[in-house]
């Protein structure tokens, strides 16, 4: 029924994809639009709406796919850190770290 979408991130311009995980999420809380924002976007977006300062989140690379992703915390390094994609994976059991 969903398949992985490439978009652009209305802030930064940069392309990003709306994965088929994602879209079944947005479609199971009733969410009609797809994303404007690109994962890394979203984390900046809400981090100023919050009122924190940027400089509470964090640049990583994921530890499953390598991808360079921005959290909205500082990992301690204790656990593995993930993208948007591979942490919905995670949550449904479709990942397997590569160590």
């Amino acid at each position: 029924m969903f398949t992985d979408k490439t978009l652009v991130c209305g802030d930064c311009g940069g392309s990003f994809v709306f994965s088929e995980g994602e879209q079944e999420f947005y479609y199971e809380k009733g969410l009609k639009n797809s994303p404007l924002r690109c994962p890394n976007c979203r984390v900046l977006n809400r981090t100023r709406l919050s009122g924190k300062k940027i400089s509470t989140t964090s640049e990583v690379n994921c530890a499953n796919c390598g991808q360079v992703t921005r959290v909205p915390f500082q990992p301690s390094g204790y656990k593995p850190v993930y993208c948007a994609t591979c942490f919905v994976r995670a949550k449904q059991g479709f990942v397997h770290v590569q160590y």
